[in-house]
């Protein structure tokens, strides 16, 4: 376990499309609002929107397709008040994939863990999740396809990231590279699904729309634990 100057690293498992992930995002600040100094929150993307076509057949196709699932979101929303989806998401402006926007935002990661972007105007939330949010409120609010790269790039500069050097990430491989680590990371930890939480050096996972009172449950049992007591049994 950390010791007191260090942190608890927490990797936070997301599909950029994932209705789920979009709803969790208020539990996530709040978990970082309430523990700022004492967790690292590590942010990783999976493929469950990998091929959109794939996952509608294989999920929908029987159940009435993406009118189906469009209705079986509005069901949900109306449980979480707190977001807000348009009336016709996932029936026009579909995304073909998530992996392109998983690609663009780990280029913008890496430039923020090498230091090169400004500071966000909010302290508590870095620009790099400024932008995963802005993608997922693009999608899920506005309805556009952020699939597009050029729907990206305006996301970004209205964020006043370098559009540059992300396209040169992308470019010269560091971002497929980046992203590709984030998929070993989700075999190693056994993540079979967005969002998930692994802690405690992969020993605990939670997966799923798991309440903040369960996940700061964890947060607060780690902090109590010392360092030389990783496990009781």
């Amino acid at each position: 376990m950390p010791g007191h100057n260090c942190k608890i690293e927490i990797s936070y498992f997301t599909d950029v499309l994932c209705i789920w992930a979009y709803i969790a995002q208020i539990r996530m600040d709040e978990l970082q609002h309430n523990f700022a100094q004492q967790i690292q929150l590590k942010q990783h993307f999976i493929p469950v929107f990998g091929s959109v076509a794939l996952k509608t057949e294989q999920v929908w196709k029987h159940q009435g397709g993406l009118t189906a699932y469009n209705k079986h979101i509005h069901e949900l929303v109306a449980k979480f008040p707190h977001i807000e989806v348009h009336p016709d998401i996932w029936l026009t402006n579909t995304p073909t994939t998530s992996g392109n926007s998983h690609l663009f935002l780990k280029a913008v990661q890496i430039l923020e863990q090498r230091g090169e972007l400004d500071s966000a105007d909010d302290s508590s939330t870095s620009l790099f999740e400024q932008t995963i949010w802005q993608f997922r409120l693009a999608f899920f609010k506005q309805l556009i396809n952020i699939s597009h790269y050029s729907e990206q790039a305006t996301i970004a500069e209205t964020l006043g990231l370098p559009l540059g050097k992300i396209e040169q990430l992308i470019n010269n491989g560091e971002a497929f590279a980046a992203l590709d680590e984030d998929f070993q990371l989700r075999d190693t930890h056994r993540v079979t699904g967005s969002p998930s939480l692994v802690f405690n050096e992969g020993r605990q996972l939670i997966y799923g729309n798991v309440g903040y009172r369960v996940i700061e449950a964890n947060i607060q049992e780690l902090l109590k634990q010392p360092d030389n007591q990783r496990s009781w049994c």
